[in-house]
């Protein structure tokens, strides 16, 4: 089968290779992939960089849609590693009945920023309805999962974009406010507080880290609850003891991926709680732009360049 392979860790580009004779996955329920969402997490993946180092060789892609290969059934999940989703065929920790209505592209990326997106607002910390909640990078996949999901529980959403496009498409999942915001992060500052006249916000959903992390201490009202999701930004923040003291606030860490062999009894109910949002259409994952199994490089480009919106999908 086609799919692509690294064989040794170091930036996508020059790590990829496309094979035509990558043996077929085998050990683990095995899908014909319709497609593959795009993570940021593939980025780090490729570089050996993430939590948790797959053994060498490996082919990434972390979630997938595809029709199981003896039931035909249709389904979705997280990609078994080594035998990720940016293949022909694929194997599957979990398998899960591909929801009602959703396309191949949302079905694969009905999964990691969706739970994510859980385990941060309902489990790690609790978004109660009428909370202020700031979502930075709300136009990007994991962002917009937890717009729609902010939403859902009744809290008032702030998003931040890069752009005045990015801007649109954060309105459209819910934003009830949008903020555009260039590289200076500490314009944040200033705005959030008119925004909230001077309170700050409840809680933060950080996937960038560095600056805006280091702005969103800032914003965060007295016991309010900073989640942090990801590095996106590419440097790592300190937080002062101090001023979370002073301010009383909690930095809260979010490993979701963790759950998935400590607690994997969460990932089930979440995932329940997640299609009754489906079926009453309180969330839709949106997908932004589409690349074939050949364009692969381009789609990890695009994420790391933070240019994209929604999910990103890769199909064979």
């Amino acid at each position: 089968m086609r799919g692509w392979t690294v064989e040794a860790f170091g930036e996508p580009r020059s790590v990829l290779s496309l094979r035509p004779d990558l043996p077929m996955p085998s050990g683990r329920r095995v899908v014909r992939v319709e497609a593959s969402s795009v993570n940021f997490a593939d980025i780090l993946y490729c570089r050996g960089t993430y939590q948790e180092r797959p053994p060498l060789p490996f082919t990434p892609g972390l979630e997938v849609a595809g029709v199981d290969v003896e039931t035909g059934e249709r389904v979705f999940g997280p990609a078994a590693m080594p035998h990720g989703g940016y293949a022909e065929y694929a194997a599957l920790s979990w398998a899960y009945p591909w929801p009602e209505g959703m396309s191949a592209g949302q079905a694969s990326g009905f999964w990691v920023a969706y739970q994510t997106g859980w385990c941060a607002l309902h489990h790690r910390t609790t978004l109660s309805a009428g909370e202020t909640l700031l979502v930075h990078a709300a136009a990007g996949g994991v962002g917009a999962a937890a717009v729609q999901l902010g939403k859902a529980a009744g809290a008032r959403v702030i998003a931040t974009v890069g752009s005045a496009e990015k801007a649109g498409i954060a309105r459209g999942l819910g934003a009830d406010e949008v903020l555009v915001l260039d590289a200076d992060a500490a314009a944040l500052i200033p705005a959030v507080k008119e925004l909230t006249d001077g309170r700050g916000v409840d809680v933060v959903y950080d996937p960038v880290g560095g600056d805006t992390f280091d702005a969103s201490r800032r914003v965060v009202a007295w016991e309010g609850r900073i989640l942090v999701i990801g590095f996106a930004g590419g440097r790592i923040a300190d937080a002062p003891t101090n001023h979370a003291l002073v301010k009383n606030y909690d930095v809260v860490g979010v490993h979701w991926a963790a759950y998935q062999k400590r607690s994997p009894e969460l990932i089930d109910a979440w995932q329940r709680e997640l299609e009754a949002l489906w079926a009453r259409r309180a969330i839709d994952p949106l997908v932004g732009a589409e690349y074939t199994l050949e364009q692969l490089p381009e789609a990890l480009d695009a994420i790391a360049a933070r240019t994209t919106t929604g999910r990103v999908v890769v199909v064979p």
